[in-house]
């Protein structure tokens, strides 16, 4: 079982965890490549920080859209490349635990065990990012006691109620924070004539996002090129700013906890309204985000410590059950659900 790994194969962020030293690796899920040729240039760090500098030929983007693979070719090459340097046996090729949005098809779950298997791993297991999530945020999952989750990333916004292992209602929103980095850019194109990145777009909402009137104004100047005149120029915008270019979608996924609270067994409801939500994923940090829910739902949220890796570490508590997967006879409660 040392020998064995997690992977949190995310659209924004790739983290590994192994048996023996908890989590190693964690990167940008990009990769960098030649657009003639397809030779691959850089992944992870060394590739996000390309992203808006490439020349023509140079492409630097993210394989992975809302969760699912976009391009398998770029999956196999970020994973191959990332769990090299691990020094992976290749005498003892690991089996390897990955998590997988909620409501994904069974092609796109084929596609993830694909790209994994591809590098020679011997068996690839599944567990569902809500799980996951709640594993690492320490909730206990299988008793018959409800939990509620809110794994909030850059893809996708994982939302399930789980209870004795399994899900009781769940819900997966395709857009979250890389969207809002989006809804930024075309924000600041549309009141300011100025076009910039969805990396300035990401690091403002990091910075001086919020979705709850700031209490102190804070502000974020924006580099980029004039829409009208074609040359450089800067802005300053304001918390309220961000917050107005992102409410909306923050709102959505508010609106989707509580279509899931919806479609809960009243049972499973009372312990939730008893325990609170417990929300994780990068997004989770967000100024205000953890006020705007309990605002809405009334129901007090619970913030894990180090709730962006709430899920890689869900995964890595999930390796010993790896062996009650390959036992059939096997009665224990599993969150792991498929292998492959």
């Amino acid at each position: 079982m040392s020998n064995n790994i997690a992977l949190d194969l995310g659209t924004s962020n790739t983290r590994i965890f192994t048996s023996a030293k908890g989590k190693v690796l964690d990167e940008p899920s990009v990769v960098s490549y030649d657009a003639d040729t397809r030779d691959i240039i850089a992944v992870g760090t060394e590739a996000y920080n390309m992203i808006g500098r490439t020349p023509g030929r140079i492409c630097a983007e993210y394989p992975l859209t809302s969760g699912v693979i976009s391009d398998f070719g770029l999956v196999e090459d970020l994973v191959s490349a990332l769990l090299h340097k691990l020094n992976t046996s290749k005498l003892l090729m690991p089996k390897v635990v990955a998590c997988v949005p909620g409501e994904i098809t069974d092609v796109e779950k084929r596609a993830v065990v694909n790209a994994i298997s591809s590098i020679g791993v011997r068996k690839v297991y599944l567990i569902e990012a809500a799980k996951a999530a709640a594993i690492g945020a320490g909730l206990t999952i299988t008793d018959s006691h409800g939990v509620m989750i809110a794994d909030i990333g850059g893809g996708t916004a994982d939302i399930a109620v789980i209870s004795l292992g399994g899900i009781a209602s769940s819900c997966s929103v395709k857009r979250a924070g890389n969207y809002m980095d989006e809804e930024i850019v075309k924000y600041i194109r549309k009141k300011y004539f100025l076009y910039i990145g969805t990396r300035t777009a990401e690091l403002a909402k990091m910075t001086i996002g919020c979705v709850c009137p700031p209490e102190e104004e804070k502000t974020f100047v924006m580099k980029g090129r004039d829409a009208v005149s074609g040359l450089p120029r800067s802005i300053e915008v304001t918390s309220s700013e961000i917050m107005e270019a992102i409410f909306e979608t923050a709102l959505n996924i508010v609106k989707s906890i509580s279509k899931v609270m919806e479609e809960t067994p009243p049972e499973l409801v009372g312990d939730i309204h008893t325990d609170g939500i417990t929300i994780s994923g990068g997004l989770s940090k967000l100024t205000g985000f953890p006020e705007l829910i309990e605002r809405v739902m009334k129901i007090k949220v619970n913030i894990p410590e180090n709730p962006s890796d709430c899920v890689i570490n869900g995964c890595g508590k999930s390796i010993p059950y790896i062996n009650a997967a390959d036992d059939i006879n096997s009665t224990i409660i599993n969150p792991l659900v498929e292998a492959y």
